[in-house]
């Protein structure tokens, strides 16, 4: 071999050698991170920040050996079927999704193959989304906190702190196809009561001031939030709402009431991102989600904002206080 060819083929066999190599290597597992809220809400903030810090002890480091791919549908549950469909094209290894019940829906519509982990708050087998809790037997599994079963919990909180109350108002998203189911749970539990449901609706943020207008014009003396994605994104607008008009009102979320709500019941927000990630890293390392039961976060909490309860000029029964798992002074 003449030396000129014989370097011409070194070279050409020292060129090909990378490529040949980065064929070898693993490629990074990509989760797709589907949320109906905005990444710019504090409380969304911290669930992201929750879910990532849970991956990364479970040996999954965002940027090093998996990639998130993040898809914000603002509020809007008209996109999260694009969102979900887009990241189906993008072949991610599994798709968490967060904080509302169409976001699990329009994942559940855009794939049967890639595994989907869900984090909600209602019951995944009533949703159609498993077959039981024990054994999902699909490609979905995930945690629930049962935050919509609870919802007329909070209606009987309320009305124990104001019992005189005739009229209590519901806000629900009517874009939210569980809004439906959530008026009418809480409506059963007022004729329990026997108090009235005034339905006040928001499928933006634009509507939520002028909700309070016509809560405050229709003589509703309390306000029940229903658990959605538009209104967790807005925690802190509902709170300071709240209590321009002089409204008593409670939610599902501390973020509520730590920014000046009145009450919050309901499971951790947080809890749940951190669950939802070690199903995650689970997928990842090769298990099935219809192998892995859903788990029902039990702890449910309630937290009492008594600075507001002074500026709104009500006294909070020592009942309420008692049960109480945080007193904000």
């Amino acid at each position: 071999m003449r030396r000129r060819d014989f370097i011409t083929l070194l070279g050409g066999a020292t060129a090909a050698w990378p490529l040949s190599a980065r064929a070898q290597q693993p490629a990074v597992p990509v989760v797709g991170y589907l949320s109906s809220g905005s990444s710019a809400s504090d409380a969304n903030k911290i669930g992201a920040a929750a879910f990532r810090e849970a991956l990364r002890h479970a040996g999954f480091v965002d940027g090093r050996n998996v990639a998130i791919e993040y898809r914000w549908a603002d509020g809007r549950y008209d996109r999260l079927p694009g969102l979900a469909a887009d990241l189906v094209r993008r072949r991610v290894d599994a798709i968490v999704s967060v904080g509302a019940t169409p976001n699990v829906l329009a994942a559940q519509a855009a794939t049967t193959s890639i595994p989907i982990l869900f984090a909600i708050g209602g019951d995944p087998v009533r949703l159609g989304l498993v077959a039981n809790l024990r054994r999902p037997g699909r490609n979905l599994t995930g945690t629930t906190n049962l935050n919509t079963e609870i919802l007329p919990k909070r209606l009987e909180l309320l009305h124990e702190l104001v019992p005189a109350a005739d009229t209590i108002a519901l806000l629900v998203n009517p874009t939210n196809p569980a809004a439906e189911g959530q008026a009418k749970d809480v409506q059963a539990a007022a004729r329990v009561l026997g108090r009235q449901i005034s339905i006040l609706r928001a499928g933006d943020e634009n509507d939520l001031n002028s909700v309070f207008t016509t809560l405050t014009q229709s003589g509703a003396r309390g306000l029940v939030i229903a658990g959605d994605g538009l209104f967790v994104s807005h925690s802190e607008q509902l709170a300071a709402l709240a209590l321009r008009h002089g409204v008593p009102a409670i939610f599902q979320f501390p973020q509520f009431t730590a920014a000046g709500g009145l009450m919050s019941y309901g499971a951790s927000y947080v809890e749940q991102f951190r669950v939802v990630a070690g199903y995650a890293a689970r997928v990842l390392k090769g298990e099935s989600p219809a192998d892995m039961p859903v788990e029902q976060e039990a702890r449910i909490e309630l937290i009492i904002n008594l600075r507001t309860a002074k500026v709104l000029d009500l006294v909070m029964p020592t009942a309420l206080l008692v049960r109480a798992d945080e007193v904000i002074e």
